[in-house]
């Protein structure tokens, strides 16, 4: 991390707890909002690191991109009305579960890309 984002981290996180006092039943629900969508995106890098290494078959990758992409319309549903509820947050993750098996799986199998 360079110094300049640190600094950007730095401010925006004191810009954020500046307004928590004032927005303070507000600020959980962004919290769920950006752990899936965190969690989505580290599975996307997953999935990207796979097919640069040869650990995903282009076959592999089409299926799991079809995955992450329903997962993505399933948050913008859940999003849809501001805030995501504990139950879609748990229902996410239970798909995010099941999605980060099949990439483990996937790069771990015998299939390797020529």
């Amino acid at each position: 991390m360079t110094l300049s984002t640190k600094r950007l981290a730095l401010i925006l996180a004191a810009t954020m707890l500046s307004g928590a006092a004032i927005l303070a039943q507000e600020t959980v629900t962004p919290k769920r909002e950006a752990q899936v969508e965190h969690r989505a995106n580290r599975q996307q890098k997953r999935i990207a690191q796979g097919v640069k290494s040869g650990q995903l078959t282009p076959k592999e990758t089409v299926n799991l991109e079809q995955r992450e992409a329903k997962l993505d319309k399933n948050i913008a549903k859940a999003e849809a009305d501001g805030k995501i509820t504990k139950k879609e947050q748990s229902q996410l993750n239970k798909e995010e579960n099941k999605n980060s098996k099949k990439i483990f799986h996937k790069k771990h199998n015998a299939h390797t890309q020529k």
